[in-house]
């Protein structure tokens, strides 16, 4: 019998590229699953998407949650048998692929082969990304970021995709002398500016055609080191798992720092404020968008489908304002990074990037909390390098941003919570729940 939708087992290895591509020339659905997946998101995860059978390596030992699920295991041997054609209905399903679940359970973006292929045609113009240049990365096979546009788009355009299978900065330096693009998420650069100060590294990095940061905002003072070590600006992109990739900064325009560049082929940006009412130039706005890029819909989840659209655009929940180059800029997210304050609506990654700049600070991230006075004061979590005076930190931001923008209270932690992808869990930050680095999932 044909099968609908397939799991696939997303290790990072050649196994799934092969189960990936044998899917969808099949004509059925992906639904790729992150091996670090708990039981009972697993069984969610199974029981909404309903899997015909699932594929994984041979080496794999799947967990018993799969039991029910026919199991088909892949070889990645070479073969002379050429591949069918592909389907024909550029608006069928090709993948579905599950949200973090931060709200809740984790949802199923239903997203169309015409949406993945446009995207990836659109970003192919903006980086003029061509057959002849070989991606690098380490990031997971189960998400947007490493899967469809780390090895579909290398595919696609009948290039090369090495995929190291766990990030190493040396690694990495090494691959990108002979000119590749490196895509990567903001942590996998903090770890590189640590390197560059080695001249042979710094030189190999500087030989790369792009480095290509996405998945969350990349710190100012990252890009900075990087840049002055090997001449190289890292260009970022934003996008969102029901999006695909809406803005990138494009290789031959301005790269200005802190920004993600302007609207890609087929894609509309805009900025609009809480009544839906399109916001003027230097003014802050929830980001919606629409176009190709746009998944189908929610699996079984008409009604969250329906309230994620605004007259037939998709509110993103993120926070923006355009530059003066007219190119995008993220504040944050609204539900966690716009904060307001004393009347004033502040951006918390502002405030973050300020931080960052501090000879003393690793990593930091800026959150809002209930205040009697201001409504929300302004707190930051610090990951310091050495002791740091908290009135220092609070001046720097009074100093080069504004006074109310200054943070009322720092608390000093070993780690900040990441994901598999590397961005910051913010809804764990005083939540009670431990906070732990998870930075080296991101491999």
């Amino acid at each position: 019998a044909r099968a609908n939708r397939v799991a696939v087992w997303a290790t990072p290895t050649m196994e799934t590229a092969v189960a990936v591509v044998g899917a969808l020339f099949a004509g059925a659905a992906v639904i790729p699953l992150n091996p670090k997946t708990g039981e009972r998101e697993l069984a969610h995860i199974l029981a909404d998407s309903e899997p015909d059978l699932v594929l994984a390596g041979a080496e794999s030992e799947l967990p018993g949650g799969l039991g029910s699920l026919c199991r088909v295991d892949v070889a990645a041997d070479p073969s002379t048998e050429s591949l069918p054609a592909e389907p024909a209905d550029v608006g069928a399903p090709a993948f579905i692929v599950y949200t973090s679940g931060t709200t809740g359970a984790p949802k199923g973006v239903v997203h169309s082969r015409l949406a993945i292929a446009s995207n990836l045609d659109a970003l192919a113009a903006a980086w003029e990304w061509t057959e002849r240049d070989t991606v690098v990365h380490a990031l997971p096979l189960f998400h947007i970021h490493g899967l469809i546009l780390g090895v579909l788009g290398p595919l696609r355009l009948g290039g090369v995709v090495r995929h190291l299978g766990r990030f190493d900065a040396a690694e990495v330096a090494a691959e990108l002398g002979g000119g590749a693009m490196l895509f990567g998420v903001p942590t996998m650069y903090h770890r590189l500016a640590d390197v560059v100060s080695s001249p042979e590294l710094a030189d190999s990095i500087g030989r790369a055609r792009l480095l290509v940061s996405g998945s969350a905002g990349l710190p100012v003072s990252v890009q900075e080191r990087i840049a002055a070590a090997t001449g190289q600006r890292v260009v970022e992109r934003y996008g969102l798992t029901e999006t695909l990739i809406n803005a990138a900064v494009r290789i031959g325009g301005a790269r200005e720092t802190g920004t993600v560049g302007a609207a890609v082929d087929g894609v509309e940006v805009r900025l609009v404020d809480e009544g839906g009412v399109v916001v003027g130039e230097g003014e802050v706005g929830e980001i919606e968008v629409r176009g190709t890029n746009l998944f189908l819909g929610y699996l079984n989840r008409p009604d969250a489908t329906e309230a994620a659209f605004r007259d037939g655009w998709f509110r993103t929940g993120d926070v923006g304002c355009w530059s003066d180059g007219g190119q995008l800029r993220i504040v944050g997210r609204r539900a966690t990074d716009l904060i307001k304050s004393g009347g004033y609506k502040i951006g918390a990654v502002e405030i973050e990037s300020v931080l960052a700049e501090h000879p003393g600070v690793v990593e930091v991230a800026v959150t809002g909390e209930p205040d009697v006075d201001l409504g929300e004061r302004i707190v930051a979590w610090v990951v310091a390098r050495e002791p740091v005076p908290e009135s220092e930190l609070i001046d720097l931001v009074a100093r080069l941003l504004a006074p109310h923008k200054r943070p009322r209270v720092v608390r000093f932690v070993d780690a900040l919570p990441r994901n598999e992808l590397g961005k910051v869990m913010k809804v764990r930050l005083g939540s009670g729940q431990p906070v732990v680095d998870d930075g080296e999932q991101v491999g």
